[in-house]
């Protein structure tokens, strides 16, 4: 599975920052869930192909009272999930009594530690890092987070020292689908459901489940793995009345399925970390399905309220089929299957460049591109870029130009007429060179 790792440092010393660095984003809060402080955050990076988790933290200041001490000990989770930690310093406040106090209890956790000093733009770099030797945590690092300088020699050290391992689905699994939602909204009983067995345990408490378990079976004749999102643990060793629902579980579970199935409670609304997920979800390009579940024993007029709010927040997602299920007991819940397979067809489908090409001169004669500085934004031609999700390559001149309100025209072209349904659509613009332009050069350099 992906690498996990926690940044933690005193506040102010630029973990947020570094966080949006490793991420690539300008916002830390990537997923936000009940009985996690806002100062512990998500976020998935990359490096080439290699995927990995960072999970930024509040400031650790060493005070054990009010917020400062539950913030403390969000961090400390972080650490516990991870696989290396990054401690953040400040150069430029230099080597503090806090930072002392942390690493004391870095080198006790047992847990690769990176000591990173940040801030380190312009200074010599053996005096930036003399003082921090002596917190013993090996050679420092020197980055400026702010600048992303150093970063890439850090990230390509703490890679080359955690080797990969095979992320990608092996075909003997057949089709992996990741069940993924908040906590108790059914997401175990509809594994179960499934399964048609009792496979993971079902408890009427939120958090139940701590780890991700895969789960391979087969149904007329096509093989799957079900990927239980929250995970479960032997019921002897369910002792906590609530447990933290896992937020890294369900990122990796989504970079390696092929299809998600979004679980839903019908009788709460969409929330802020439905929102989250599906975030990532869009991020990540998987195929969706999406079940709201509880929906037997509703009155009418209130399911048709919850249609009209889902159709409302939720009208991003016109390429996902949506049912309505009760996975207690089993009402709708064979149907997603049939949503499963056509968003996984879709999703790995091979569609030819003659093919493309021609649905994207249909496109043109229907609507052409607008006029930029006076010239017409030109597109020639089209090519599949890659699979799940289908990636569409257009290529043109002044492609980087072209209206978002024009490149969603075309998304809906190549999905409808491709019939691709329940799995994201990407377009990449590329302009291509002019193939005259070098010759006309060669020639006007000849006349001169």
């Amino acid at each position: 599975m992906q690498l996990v790792i926690a940044i933690v440092g005193r506040p102010n010393v630029g973990k947020s920052t570094l966080f949006n660095c490793l991420t690539r984003t300008r916002d830390a809060l990537v997923a936000d869930q009940p009985g996690l402080t806002r100062d512990r955050n998500y976020g998935i990076g990359r490096v080439g192909a290699r995927g990995y988790i960072v999970v930024d933290t509040g400031g650790l200041s060493g005070s054990d009272e009010g917020i400062e001490a539950l913030t403390a000990e969000q961090a400390r989770a972080a650490m516990r999930e991870s696989d290396v930690i990054f401690f953040l310093v400040d150069v430029r406040e230099g080597l503090t009594t806090a930072d002392e106090t942390i690493a004391a209890e870095l080198r006790r956790t047992g847990k690769p530690v990176y000591l990173v000093v940040n801030k380190s733009e312009g200074l010599n770099p053996d005096l930036a890092r003399t003082e921090f030797h002596a917190l013993a945590l090996g050679e420092p690092w020197l980055i400026a987070a702010s600048h992303g300088s150093g970063v890439a020699t850090l990230m390509e050290s703490v890679l080359n020292t955690f080797p990969a391992t095979d992320e990608a689905p092996s075909e003997s699994e057949g089709i992996r689908i990741a069940i993924i939602g908040r906590p108790n909204v059914g997401k175990s009983t509809l594994v179960n459901r499934m399964l048609g067995e009792n496979r993971v345990i079902v408890f009427d408490m939120p958090g139940t489940t701590r780890d991700s378990i895969s789960i391979p079976f087969t149904r007329d004749e096509q093989r799957y793995t079900l990927i239980d999102t929250a995970g479960v643990r032997r019921r002897g060793h369910v002792t906590e009345a609530i447990e933290k629902f896992s937020v890294i579980k369900a990122l990796q579970a989504i970079e390696v399925a092929h299809v998600v199935i979004l679980v839903l409670d019908a009788q709460q609304e969409v929330s802020n970390q439905d929102a989250h997920l599906l975030g990532h979800l869009l991020n990540a390009g998987r195929g969706l399905v999406i079940a709201i579940n509880k929906w037997d024993g509703l009155a009418s007029d209130k399911r048709e309220r919850i249609k009209t709010e889902l159709e409302r927040k939720l009208s991003f997602l016109d390429y996902a089929r949506f049912h309505f299920i009760s996975a207690l007991h089993g009402s709708g819940v064979g149907d997603l299957f049939g949503s499963v397979t056509e968003s996984y067809t879709a999703a790995m489908s091979s569609f030819p460049t003659p093919v493309l090409t021609r649905l994207l001169e249909e496109a043109l004669l229907q609507h052409q591109p607008p006029l930029v500085h006076g010239r017409r934004i030109k597109l020639r031609y089209a090519h599949q870029g890659g699979k799940n999700p289908p990636l569409i390559i257009v290529h043109g001149n002044q492609t980087d130009a072209v209206p978002e309100a024009y490149k969603r025209f075309l998304a809906k072209k190549f999905r409808d007429d491709l019939h691709i349904r329940g799995t994201p659509l990407k377009l990449e613009f590329k302009t291509s060179s002019n193939p005259y332009r070098t010759a006309s050069v060669r020639a006007a350099r000849k006349k001169q």
